[in-house]
């Protein structure tokens, strides 16, 4: 298995280069960087769904960050109310599409909108689908100590890239928030959430 295939190593090699190349600035403007936007609505879930859950993944983070567009859409759950919430998927004419690796599975819904879902057993999940934030449409989407969790653990580039750009413009009181959450489930990856604070407040020009 390459080295690669850990995701505290593939930190370890994204922050390395950006740190020896990164320099103060930006490459978008300061008023871009610090919109919040929800131009691109996405199926409004609570209208087939009452399992408790979350959205997660890019749509996510347009709450804390410039919006991108994203096809995805990712929702939590936990693992124990899976059937309970797929067999909601199914009475709303949902249809199975497969199994995701990193647990739960694919759906496409009525609509033709392609749903992942995530099952997590980790002792967070609580708090996380508990204590969501809320898009302007009224769904609930994960807070950001949680999604910035979920995206160390997985630690793809797009991954550290959005962990970057959402702390760059988050205050210390957030980021407390974040440090509180890493240093509990994933104390191991401190010293590289620091290092990606650093580069995305260079990006901000702080």
């Amino acid at each position: 298995m390459s080295n690669l295939a850990v995701p505290a190593n593939r930190r370890k090699v994204y922050l390395e280069m950006a740190l020896r190349r990164c320099r103060p600035g930006r490459g978008s403007s300061l008023a871009f960087l610090q919109s919040r936007t929800w131009n691109h609505p996405v199926t409004d879930l609570r209208t087939i769904i009452q399992t408790p859950f979350v959205i997660v993944g890019g749509i996510a983070t347009r709450l804390y960050m410039p919006e991108r567009m994203t096809d995805d859409l990712d929702i939590l759950i936990w693992a124990e109310n899976s059937d309970r919430i797929y067999g909601e998927l199914e009475q709303a004419g949902s249809q199975r599409v497969g199994a995701l690796n990193i647990g739960g599975s694919t759906w496409q819904l009525s609509d033709g909108t392609i749903l992942d879902v995530l099952e997590f057993e980790q002792a967070w999940i609580a708090d996380a689908i508990a204590y969501p934030n809320f898009s302007p449409d009224g769904l609930p989407v994960i807070a950001l100590p949680y999604l910035v969790l979920m995206k160390l653990q997985a630690s793809r580039s797009q991954d550290l890239a959005d962990i970057s750009r959402m702390l760059g413009g988050a205050d210390e009181e957030m980021l407390n928030s974040v440090r509180s959450v890493i240093g509990i489930y994933l104390s191991d990856a401190l010293e590289d959430l620091e290092s990606l604070i650093a580069l995305g407040q260079l990006e901000m020009g702080n």
